[in-house]
This record gives structure tokens, C-alpha cells and sequence, in this order.
């Protein structure tokens, strides 16, 4: 199989190029100088001249708060080019697989969200993947749509790596307490991506690791492992005055996936556990 793997220089764009390297597959990834995706014409072109069988989109416009000010750049990435990949994958007999958010969803049901629930985005980033997320369903039905949420891997675009940055600057750190969701590492995602294509699955699934905290339960659990021993206080959202609204509990159910591959998702501690050992070597 051929697979063709967008927004090459991303952490999990980077996490399926590490995988593909220890298997047989064939794979084309390519970064945005190398395919803009919201450039119908680049998009064409390139699969014109690679034929893939699978197409990962990896790519996506992730500042939450930038994109408060520059939706147009957002929707560019996360929508308009997820329109133009279907319509390629379409054109060619493709299977597309694309990454959505948590951020679809408003955070005010208090349980975890399953797949049927009905998305509300309360922030421009969270709209621009949703918009994304119905243009894959118009345009084509040979697809696969995770939902993932705090993805953290190797790269500088997670929390974990701004944390870590933060302690070099600040003895006392404060950490927002009221968002809540599931921290989902790159190698897991990855996992259970080629999982699903093995198991022929298509549609809609929430690929979470198991589990939920807050920002703050996720920072003193990651600082602690490290033995890092900064001061780390609980705090608002309201005390940094982000730009962006960020929901209060967006942690998904990955209860249909699992039971599809007939396999527990690991727990977003175990994870943790498994990034550090992998970082220090």
C-alpha cells in the first residue's frame, strides 16, 4: 500500500514517518512547502503523480488563540483543505484519514462525548475543524475521522514541551484547573490508526488514550516523573485572558473504538510513562 502523509513537519505526521521506517509500507510525507492542501490544484498534482492508496492528513492549523484573529488561515488548512483531499481521494479511489478535536464539542454535558454527539464549537479554532469534519462527510464516504485531544509526542507544538520550557523560566508555575480532557500520545494514535485500516474500519471514532485530568493534574503528574520540583498552583481560565474560550470538560468516550478492535485504549498516565522513557533515552 501506498500511503501519502500530510503536514510532514508535525509531531504526528513525525510519529507515522518512525513507524512507517520500521515496516514495509511505502510513504510519501510531505509538508506544506511540498503540498499546500488548500491549494486544489497542488493537491491534484500530487496525486496525479504519487497514486496513493492512503492519504493521513497530519496537517492542521493548531493556534487556538491566532486563530481567534486570523480565522481565515485556519479555515484555510482545516477545512477548505480537508474539502480538497476528499475531493482527491475521491477522484483517485483513495482512503482519506483525517484528525479532528475535542474542541468541536462545547464542554458543558459534564460526560464524556461519544460519537453521536452533536458538536458546538465555542471557539473559531474548534469551528474551523468542525467546518473541516463536514466536508470530508459531503464530498466523500471512504474515510476515517478520529477525534483526538492534548495530543503530546516529540516536537515543540504540545503542552508537555511548554511546560517543560516554563519551568526554565518560572519557580512557581500556574496551571488552569477547569479544562479538562484526555492527553493522547502521538505513538498510541498512530497504533491505533493502522489498527483500524487493518480491521477495515470507516466512520467516525473518538482516538483518545483512557482516562481524563486537568491541565494542572496532567502538569504535576509529567513534573513529578521528570523530577522536576517546581511550585505548581491551581488557577482559572479567566487569569490569563486567553483570547480563545476553551471548553470546561471535552474528555471523549474511545469505548467504540476499542470494542471495534476488540482492545483497551492505555491510560493517558501509562502514556505519559512510556513518552518520558522514550525521551530520556
Amino acid at each position: 500500500m501506498k500511503f501519502l502523509v500530510t503536514g510532514a513537519d508535525g509531531q504526528l505526521a513525525s510519529e507515522f514517518i518512525r513507524s512507517f521506517n520500521c515496516s514495509n509500507h511505502h510513504i510519501v510525507a510531505l509538508n506544506k512547502g511540498q503540498m499546500d492542501i488548500s491549494n486544489i490544484d497542488a493537491v491534484l498534482k500530487t496525486f496525479l503523480h504519487y497514486r496513493p492508496d492512503v492519504v493521513l492528513n497530519c496537517a492542521a492549523y493548531n493556534l487556538v488563540d491566532k486563530a481567534e484573529e486570523d480565522f481565515n488561515a485556519a479555515f484555510k488548512t482545516n477545512a477548505i483543505g480537508v474539502k480538497n483531499l476528499a475531493i482527491a481521494c475521491k477522484k483517485h479511489n483513495a482512503l482519506l484519514v483525517h484528525y479532528s478535536t475535542d474542541y468541536v464539542f462545547d464542554g458543558i454535558k459534564e460526560k464524556f462525548y461519544v460519537e453521536d454527539d452533536k458538536p458546538n464549537p465555542i471557539n473559531k479554532y474548534g469551528e474551523s475543524k468542525l467546518s473541516g469534519e463536514r466536508f470530508l462527510i459531503e464530498e466523500i464516504d471512504n474515510f476515517l475521522l478520529f477525534r483526538v485531544s492534548w495530543v503530546f509526542g516529540e516536537g515543540k507544538q504540545n503542552f508537555l514541551h511548554k511546560l517543560s520550557e516554563w519551568t526554565k523560566k518560572n519557580n512557581v508555575l500556574k496551571i488552569v484547573c477547569d479544562q479538562i480532557s484526555v492527553p493522547t500520545y502521538t505513538a498510541d494514535i498512530v497504533e491505533f490508526t493502522l489498527l483500524s485500516l487493518k480491521e477495515g474500519l470507516r466512520g467516525i471514532y473518538h482516538l483518545t488514550n483512557s482516562g481524563y485530568a486537568s491541565r494542572y493534574e496532567v502538569s504535576r503528574y509529567y513534573l513529578e516523573k521528570i523530577g522536576i520540583n517546581n511550585l505548581i498552583l491551581p488557577v482559572g481560565s479567566d487569569y490569563f485572558q486567553e483570547k480563545a474560550k476553551r471548553p470546561y470538560f471535552s474528555a471523549m468516550s474511545n469505548a467504540k473504538l476499542s470494542e471495534a478492535l476488540k482492545l483497551s485504549m492505555p491510560h493517558w498516565k501509562d502514556a505519559i510513562n512510556r513518552f518520558i522513557k522514550r525521551i530520556t533515552g
